[in-house]
């Protein structure tokens, strides 16, 4: 099975907008589609009501066009089977997802970490490694563009599938990842690169 990996870039965003369109996350309802909105560098403090489907497809668009969005598509076959949003843990501390989710989170701005939020595999390629071969697609940009660290925030017990997105902390350690940090439900898993 042959997986290609690119780096997210606006010419990708008819692809990245069908596989959000085409596959089923969270609890299978099409009204709750993300598009991954949550967790980009674009300020959401102001969210107090959130998006409608229509309204967060328009934002995925127009933050993928401006580099806010950030991550990695894995294909086959020309179609998106994968997605793994990493981002520049700087640039995402006001977005939705980190005020929502991880603000005990601390953060140490002389290091250059690049942050893994979520992952979106195609329900037919799970359980084929698509996953993993983005994560090591991601430590390996990352240490070619310079960070210090790849950082993850696996629930520490996976009971409720919608928490599944952030990925297992098994597949960290087998690449590598220790945990650096604890939260209330999360570890903050590492990978130093230099």
């Amino acid at each position: 099975m042959h997986i290609e990996i690119t780096k997210l870039i606006p010419a990708h965003a008819e692809d990245y907008i069908h596989f959000f369109d085409t596959t089923p996350h969270d609890d299978y309802n099409p009204e709750n589609t993300c598009y991954c909105v949550s967790w980009c560098s674009a300020d959401h403090r102001l969210m107090t009501n959130y998006p409608s489907r229509k309204e967060r497809k328009q934002m995925a668009i127009e933050y993928i066009r401006s580099g806010k969005i950030q991550g990695y598509l894995a294909y086959m076959n020309g179609q998106v089977v994968g997605w793994c949003n990493a981002n520049t843990k700087a640039e995402c501390i006001n977005c939705g997802g980190w005020l929502y989710s991880m603000s005990e989170i601390r953060v140490n701005p002389n290091e250059k970490v690049k942050s893994i939020y979520c992952f979106l595999v195609a329900p037919e390629m799970k359980r084929k490694g698509i996953a993993k071969q983005l994560l090591q697609f991601v430590c390996q940009d990352a240490l070619a563009c310079g960070f210090d660290y790849v950082e993850a925030y696996p629930q520490k017990e996976n009971t409720d599938e919608r928490m599944f997105f952030m990925g297992f902390v098994n597949m960290y350690q087998d690449l590598g990842f220790y945990i650096h940090a604890e939260t209330k439900d999360k570890f903050v898993m590492r990978k130093q690169l230099k």
